[in-house]
């Protein structure tokens, strides 16, 4: 179907534009940005008047719950999540069940979500089989299959040795790892260590867990010539660790995720289960150090951590509800939540969501992600978010179209609401 999105702010960080434009689009490709052509008669018109149009918002972490939890969440429900949040790329992490260890479930996975033809799916696949940190798995056969890195999601690898074989075999290969740096050892708590979880008396995660391990890593990186990305980190002595690494020039890139970049321990309140999540929340002087990293480039990207819980695991007490929250569709909105709040340009904030993770996507699986992701040029592929930016909605479980309900953001209100999603030129959402 043509499309024409007339009259909106066009915006595509990457190349700097910003312009009150018509795009025309045709073929799943843009076909204008601009002047329309004029035999261009459009199936569809929409009217982007005081909205702002962008790339599609790229997603590097966007659990789907499939396989393995259809019961609690459908890879339908999540998909519609996702786009109706204006995501129109994804990286799934492995850990589902079974783990995405075989180029079969890959296949499968990749298969059911492209019929569904919303948002493009990019999953990660196990570095190790079944994570349980013993065999590594055949990374040649999973990126075959369409995998697009290596990890272990939130599981910690059992020892050093491992990780080194890890790192060495994707080097050989010119593949990307994703870890999450958290030490086996010291992150077996449910919360931040300090005084809140001291009066609490809930087990506490040290910032160390953080830092010992990615101190292992960059060390093991040196040796390896490995590149990795680092996937949610939580404190400002890690960001120290991660800005050294980036300045002697070791192939690294990071992320965080709205969740620590919003929020800080306080917000648990009285035992609120909802805000049980992985990392944990730390401090406010973590909180802020994550903020500013962010705006000057040290975080390359920002992710929802979308991890949706079903009722059944997460109303229980704290210390045993199941970690996680739904935030695919709040990641936008929460994006530019932080620019207003931290005086970042509009171009920063989108940036973060749209151009950057698109590069660590493209970085990571090379010819793989050659998709024209976080971009919106003349002759790019058509994965376009229109947005409201004035429009204020407020986030609560009627309002959210995933099947996990519960995030910590429950009762914000958020000034920017999705209008329209295109992905490969296909309208996969309209308000």
């Amino acid at each position: 179907m043509k499309i024409l999105i007339k009259g909106g702010r066009v915006i595509d960080p990457a190349s700097g534009t910003d312009q009150t434009a018509d795009v025309a689009v045709a073929a799943g490709h843009v076909l204008s940005i601009g002047p329309v052509p004029a035999d261009f008669t459009p199936g569809k018109t929409i009217d982007a008047s005081g909205c702002i149009v962008i790339p599609g918002l790229v997603d590097l972490a966007v659990r789907l719950r499939e396989p393995g939890h259809e019961h609690a969440n459908s890879l339908k429900s999540e998909m519609a999540a996702s786009v109706a949040g204006g995501v129109t790329s994804l990286v799934c992490p492995p850990d589902t069940d079974p783990v995405l260890d075989e180029p079969g479930l890959v296949e499968m996975l990749k298969f059911r979500s492209a019929r569904l033809h919303q948002s493009r799916v990019y999953p990660l696949g196990a570095l190790t089989r079944g994570l349980k940190g013993e065999v590594l798995t055949e990374m040649v056969e999973l990126t075959q299959a369409g995998c697009v890195g290596f990890g272990q999601a939130d599981v910690p690898l059992p020892n050093i040795q491992m990780l080194l074989r890890a790192l060495q075999y994707a080097s050989t290969f010119g593949y990307c790892v994703w870890l999450r740096p958290q030490d086996r050892d010291l992150g077996t708590g449910v919360v931040a260590s300090g005084p809140l979880a001291t009066r609490m008396g809930l087990s506490g995660i040290p910032v160390a867990a953080e830092t010992i391990a990615l101190f292992t890593i960059i060390e093991l990186m040196r040796s390896s010539g490995a590149r990795v990305h680092l996937c949610r980190l939580s404190s400002a002595a890690g960001l120290e660790l991660v800005r050294q690494a980036k300045r002697e020039g070791l192939p690294l890139t990071c992320d965080v995720s709205i969740n620590s970049l919003h929020l800080m321990d306080t917000d648990i309140g009285y035992f609120d289960s909802r805000s049980h999540l992985i990392p944990p929340l730390r401090q406010q002087r973590d909180r802020d150090a994550l903020r500013l990293a962010l705006a000057d480039g040290t975080i390359d990207a920002l992710v929802s951590d979308h991890s949706p819980v079903d009722d059944d695991d997460k109303t229980l007490p704290f210390a045993e509800s199941e970690p996680g929250a739904s935030g695919v569709e709040l990641l936008l909105g929460l994006a530019l939540k932080w620019a207003t709040e931290s005086g970042v340009p509009l171009q920063r904030a989108l940036a973060a969501v749209t151009s950057e993770p698109a590069r660590i996507l493209a970085t990571s699986a090379g010819a793989l992600a050659g998709s024209g992701a976080g971009r919106l040029v003349a002759g790019g592929v058509a994965d376009v978010c229109v947005f409201d930016p004035q429009q204020e909605w407020v986030i609560n479980a009627q309002n959210l179209r995933s099947q996990g309900k519960h995030t910590p953001f429950s009762g914000y209100a958020l000034q920017a609401r999705v209008r329209a999603t295109l992905v490969g030129g296909h309208l996969a959402y309209e308000a």
